[in-house]
């Protein structure tokens, strides 16, 4: 560190000699005028004024900045080269009359070629402004891109200006009128998480023209659907520019997910109908406005922890050739500088630096304020959440920066409280208020409970109270679970009870990708079946675990198509699946599934039991003199400490003081083997309970007139089932049984 001053001064004076420093350098007599005006604030990006423009880009250690502009007719001719100054904070800035929306753009960054000191210039690559709102062009890698092994050897000293990718001016104008934020209660959610393409692409009520799109997502019959299942926020799979993969695209296939971000600003061009950026970015907004008309919030998953650049043999779009140094996390050793990589993907975003810090929260603010979306969903959140030293920290610059945000500490904030490689990597009940976190411990146990792994009914009943003991210790409530049990990085929910193994041949890497740890089961036969038997237990097993999801403590995340029996054929990384295997199946769907599904969420809308602030503390209530949770044998007895551990229990009961103005206990009763189990009904002959569901029928929730089940008797509780019944007639006096 101490020799970067020096060797910038002598690449500078290097430069000097060679290049004539002038304001403007003309490529077209056309090209427009940069011209200087004294007191504009510098921002990032590009700021339209009356008859000019303003560019703003960041770089410390570059020596000399070029805005190059290009011919929105002709993408691949330059009409102007504008050497930006430099200005306070490492800006670097340019004021060019006549350039209007729809104009492109890229910048040519000017420096050495010292990898080993973490910079890597090269002036004859055409690189994308970080805080661009739109990207024009394929975004497919290519070797062009490539600035490897030097500037000196191709593919380096290719000028791949033509080529390149190029940045967009946008006009913001929009009319939101109409659109207040739905601004749903965390006590009140339930997530979606869906992928713009996949959730429409098949979709037979959505136009074709329309169909894997922001307008497909906004149509009438997808917000009907949604809501009508119960949703109230969609949280979006990556919809930011991203790249396609090199080696992906040398197999056939693309980066589905699209968890490799080139445009923190920009919504990515392929997920539109229309084909004018401008057009794109008001697609996206009015896909918002509709969901929120809807009254469903979006919610974006959002990449900051890497970018599409990878490692050192990566492409050079953006960070790379604008400032190595400034905006990765680096390791320094005997062999110079290397990339700190804790997310699998060749780099780590350096949020603790202050202008990848500013980045990320101007890229956040922007999608907020002026894409109205009402949250974010954070991919390795402990990446970007890692300090000055590359540790976690409650306290780091991004955790501190968000907490006291005017604008970002109001919106939903959702992490996935985990990166990779190091001591620290896992941090599931480690992130401050008023953060929410993926309880991966809720899916890992309550799939291992349903698969009937013994041992585990203590933990299973934790995760159904909201994960205390990973939340309560530092004072966050149930509702910082976001329970969930899976998700796009899995198996989906049928897959999970029809294969014991993973089976990724078809991402081409000899399905050695993807996590092999699943918790899943295959009921006796690997892949489809049409036994009766193995069909009706998978099925059992689905509404098991989705009754769990709404009877638990904590928000509920449903991922698409799990409400239908979508598969995705034993694919348990379906990542560069841009095809049937990820698509959502419009032309059948498990009704029963859905309709399931449909019920539960309204179950769980109408009492506020499940959806409670607070942890069950086991206190009497006066009213019903019923403590809020108590656990029952099979027998009706209580449910003690030793046996809450025994490897034999397999069932429980838990009896709930359900509270409100008309007190109603609610009984839930579990059982997770293979056989039936007679449990006793709390309560004397006097006593009545009726049935609301019961994932062992078909329908499980009556269609007519509930049974009603008297107290004191057995219910017969089948096999991997759950059961919940309501106190509807008797004296509370005698419901919970003395020790």
């Amino acid at each position: 560190m101490s020799l970067m001053q020096p060797l910038l001064k002598s690449w500078k004076r290097r430069f000097a000699s060679r290049t004539a420093l002038t304001t403007s350098r003309v490529v077209s007599p056309a090209a427009p005028v940069s011209l200087d005006i004294p007191d504009l604030p510098q921002l990032p990006g590009v700021t339209l004024l009356a008859d000019a423009a303003r560019f703003v880009v960041h770089s410390r250690h570059a020596v000399a900045m070029d805005l190059c502009l290009y011919d929105p007719a002709d993408p691949a001719r330059e009409t102007a080269r504008v050497r930006m100054r430099r200005g306070e904070c490492d800006l670097w800035h340019a004021t060019v009359r006549d350039v209007k929306a729809g104009a492109l753009y890229g910048y040519r960054a000017h420096g050495p070629w010292l990898p080993q000191n973490a910079m890597r210039f090269n002036a004859k690559k055409l690189l994308l402004d970080p805080y661009a709102r739109a990207i024009h062009g394929a975004p497919e890698a290519a070797e062009h891109m490539h600035t490897v092994p030097n500037p000196q050897h191709a593919p380096g000293c290719v000028n791949n200006g033509p080529k390149a990718l190029k940045c967009v001016v946008i006009d913001e104008s929009f009319d939101w009128a109409g659109d207040p934020a739905p601004r749903v209660p965390w006590s009140d959610t339930v997530i979606c998480e869906l992928h713009v393409k996949g959730f429409t692409q098949t979709h037979p009520k959505v136009p074709a023209e329309l169909r894997g799109t922001f307008a497909g997502l906004a149509h009438p019959a997808v917000t009907t659907y949604l809501r009508d299942l119960g949703i109230t926020s969609v949280q979006l799979l990556p919809v930011h520019q991203h790249l396609d993969d090199g080696f992906l695209l040398g197999r056939g296939l693309t980066n589905y997910w699209g968890y490799n971000t080139i445009g923190f600003f920009a919504p990515h061009s392929t997920y539109a109908a229309a084909s004018d950026p401008q057009a794109q970015v008001r697609e996206f907004k009015a896909m918002v406005k509709a969901l929120h008309a809807a009254g469903i919030e979006v919610i974006l998953d959002v990449v900051y922890n890497h970018t599409a650049e990878g490692n050192q043999n990566g492409p050079s779009l953006m960070f790379r050739g604008l400032d190595d140094h400034s905006y990765y996390r680096h390791h320094f050793g005997e062999d110079g500088a290397g990339y700190l990589n804790v997310t699998g993907c060749g780099n780590s975003v350096d949020s603790a630096s202050t202008p990848a810090l500013r980045l990320i929260l101007d890229s956040l603010r922007y999608w907020v304020t002026e894409m109205h979306v009402d949250g974010f969903r954070f991919d390795l959140a402990v990446t970007v959440a890692r300090n000055e030293l590359d540790g976690f920290h409650t306290q780091s610059q991004f955790l501190s920066a968000v907490a006291q945000d005017p604008v970002l500490s109001r919106v939903k904030l959702i992490a996935e409280a985990w990166d990779i490689s190091r001591e620290d990597s896992y941090q599931v009940g480690q992130f401050p208020e008023p953060w929410r976190e993926l309880n991966g411990k809720f899916r890992d146990t309550v799939r291992s409970w349903w698969r009937g792994d013994p041992g585990n009914t203590a933990e299973f009943a934790k995760r159904l109270c909201g994960s205390q003991d990973i939340y309560g210790w530092n004072q966050r409530p149930p509702l910082a679970s976001i329970n969930f049990l899976t998700s796009h990085d899995g198996f989906t929910l049928l897959d999970l009870v029809s294969y014991e193994r993973k089976h990724n041949e078809a991402n081409g890497e000899d399905n050695r990708d993807g996590d092999n740890t699943n918790h899943s089961t295959n009921c006796g036969i690997e892949g489809p079946s049409k036994d009766p038997k193995v069909v009706s237990t998978r099925a059992k097993l689905r509404r098991g675990m989705i009754a769990t999801m709404m009877c638990s403590l904590g928000v509920p995340f449903l991922t698409a198509g799990d409400e239908r029996g979508r598969t995705q054929r034993g694919n348990n990384n379906a990542y560069c699946q841009d095809n049937e295997i990820s698509w959502l199946d419009w032309s059948h769907g498990d009704e029963e599934m859905i309709e399931f599904t449909r019920r539960m969420a309204t179950f769980r809308r109408s009492l506020g039991v499940f959806r409670r602030s607070t942890y069950f503390d086991g206190k009497l209530n006066p009213t019903t003199g019923l403590r809020d949770v108590t656990w029952l044998e099979d027998d009706g007895t209580l449910l003690l400490h030793e046996e809450w551990h025994s490897v034999v229990c397999r069932s429980f009961g838990a009896l709930l003081d359900a509270g409100g103005r008309e007190p109603r206990p609610l009984l839930l009763l579990f059982n997770n083997s293979v056989t039936a189990q007679a449990f006793m009904l709390p309560g004397s002959s006097d006593s009545h309970w009726s049935l609301v569901f019961d994932t062992a029928l078909t329908p499980s929730f009556p269609r007519g007139p509930p049974p009603s089940h008297a107290g004191a008797q057995s219910y017969p509780l089948q096999a991997q089932s759950v059961v919940c019944l309501t106190f509807t007639a008797g004296s509370f006096a005698g419901l919970e049984p003395k020790v």
